[in-house]
């Protein structure tokens, strides 16, 4: 069962339409990779289908419209965006962050106990719990735009170029935690500039190109097609 279903997205800034009519589906328990080159509208389509940008278009998330649905209402049914940039809130400490996260949320005991969960998942953030999130590293803050997301509950996970200006070490330990979020049967819409990491961990892949799904397959079928080797890993 589909998650989400996108039909004919259409985006446009001004007279530039970013997005000309996208179709995306993501099942329950899915991770779903979407590739293209930069300007292509990636994060265009993640920012719309998080209600942050007007759109138009079919868009029905756990079987219902999003239409007129405001981005607090998406983020308290569990469609959730870590933004390109990681977003964090640079002057409050980073359980102040991951706490900001629940903030829909009056469950405690709970949130309480989901904090600690998440500082397993994340142990280098457990050791700077009391830092300024604004004082961290690129990769540890990507932890914290990850884990403060986490703590909102997501039933979907929309994850913008999570690997963006990090070094290969962190890269991986990023990837690992994208696996682990997965494996609890989270399902997560996965933007990413390395396209042959994503493809690697996806199920399924779209290719976005000038605001147009060129290309939609399984995720090993994309990692071998020529197209996608000759325009987005090197080959």
């Amino acid at each position: 069962m589909n998650l989400l279903e996108v039909r004919n997205l259409k985006v446009s800034y001004g007279g530039i339409q970013a997005l000309k009519g996208v179709d995306i589906d993501v099942a329950q328990g899915e991770l779903v990779a979407l590739i293209g080159s930069n300007g292509a509208g990636k994060t265009t389509a993640l920012k719309a289908l998080a209600g942050l940008l007007p759109s138009s278009g079919k868009v029905h998330y756990a079987e219902r419209s999003l239409h007129h649905c405001a981005t607090h209402q998406r983020v308290r049914d569990g469609l959730v965006l870590v933004p390109e940039g990681r977003g964090v809130f640079a002057r409050m400490s980073v359980e102040e962050n991951l706490q900001m996260g629940a903030y829909c949320r009056d469950d405690k005991a709970a949130i309480a106990q989901e904090l600690a969960q998440l500082y397993t998942l994340f142990p280098r953030l457990a050791e700077r719990r009391a830092q300024l999130a604004g004082t961290l590293s690129g990769g540890k803050q990507q932890m914290v735009a990850m884990g403060r997301a986490m703590m909102s509950r997501p039933k979907l996970l929309m994850l913008d170029e999570p690997s963006m200006g990090l070094a290969p070490l962190m890269v991986d330990k990023i990837f690992e935690t994208i696996r682990a979020i997965a494996a609890q049967g989270i399902s997560i819409l996965l933007v990413e500039q390395n396209a042959r990491l994503a493809l690697e961990i996806a199920s399924r892949g779209y290719v976005l190109e000038n605001g147009l799904i060129t290309l939609s397959d399984s995720a090993a079928k994309l990692l071998g097609s020529d197209a996608v080797q000759r325009a987005y890993l090197g080959v």
